[in-house]
């Protein structure tokens, strides 16, 4: 596999197609500007990567948490500065919430499926990384907190913008931003902001999540590729308008080798996935 250089996120495939991302920040993962911009240029630098990537799986390295959210002694003083006037000291912070944004967002962007497998302490920043992923697993010790107005602020980097269209259940999310109280694995599930609880710690989940990356990596990347980009949008768009874009994006996709291979396995009833061609093969 090509090395991808990363400082604070150890980056290993355990399995063929997959790839492990664990965060790597002791002693508790909190996030930097350079964490940050390091995160985001992760998963952006595999929406091209040349090798065949087909799944990913987020996680902490760290044994006993996932993220105490923001570093706010290592992050950028978001524009502050007391020589210039308000109105251009809004712009600059404008700038660094939007570049704060930018990263976390940064696995929504990625065309590959990415799996969260969380432990421990997910606080702030936390919820805001795991909230833009495609699928969250916890732990069965994982406590979070939406911790921002306890600092004084409104969440804004993901969490409040995700967690109305991630629950139905939008009176315990409001709640839990409204008061930042703590709340466990069990209410995560009951909310929906993780579909499943593992019991056990950090290496349970981790091999969970894990599992479930192998089974999405051994079915056709056209399809789930184009399975996330067609999900993303009708999050954001009426269904009409959502029909006539997989009509559009279908027209492409159809077309490609993996329908025959996949109708032929069925129809032979083999126990075996096809051998599909990487989504970006190496010319």
């Amino acid at each position: 596999m090509t090395s991808l250089e990363s400082k604070y996120i150890k980056i290993s495939s355990p399995a063929p197609h997959v790839l492990l991302l664990e965060l790597n920040r002791p002693p508790v993962n909190a996030f930097s500007t350079e964490f940050l911009k390091e995160y985001g240029c992760t998963f952006d630098a595999l929406s091209r990567h040349p090798d065949d990537i087909r799944a990913v799986v987020l996680s902490s390295a760290l044994s006993n948490i996932f993220s105490a959210g923001i570093d706010f002694q290592g992050l950028v003083n978001l524009g502050a500065n007391d020589t210039i006037d308000p109105a251009r000291r809004a712009l600059l912070i404008r700038d660094d919430v939007l570049d704060i944004q930018h990263a976390v967002t940064a696995p929504e962007r990625c065309p590959i499926p990415v799996i969260a497998a969380v432990h421990g302490i997910v606080v702030g920043l936390g919820i805001d990384i795991i909230s833009a992923c495609d699928v969250r697993y916890a732990a069965s010790d994982a406590k979070f907190s939406i911790k921002e107005v306890d600092m004084g602020l409104a969440a804004d980097a993901g969490t409040l913008a995700y967690l109305q269209k991630i629950t139905g259940n939008v009176s315990l999310a409001r709640e839990l931003a409204y008061t930042s109280r703590t709340f466990s694995s069990d209410e995560a599930e009951k909310l929906g902001l993780v579909s499943r609880v593992v019991q056990g710690g950090r290496d349970a989940v981790v091999a969970a999540a894990l599992q479930l990356a192998k089974d999405i990596a051994s079915k056709s990347p056209v399809a789930v590729s184009g399975t996330k980009r067609l999900l993303l949008h009708a999050r954001d768009h009426s269904v009409a308008e959502n029909l006539e874009y997989t009509a559009t994006w279908n027209s492409a996709a159809l077309q490609a080798m993996d329908l025959k291979q996949s109708v032929k396995a069925g129809m032979a009833k083999s126990k075996e996935s096809p051998k599909f061609l990487p989504l970006r093969p190496k010319l």
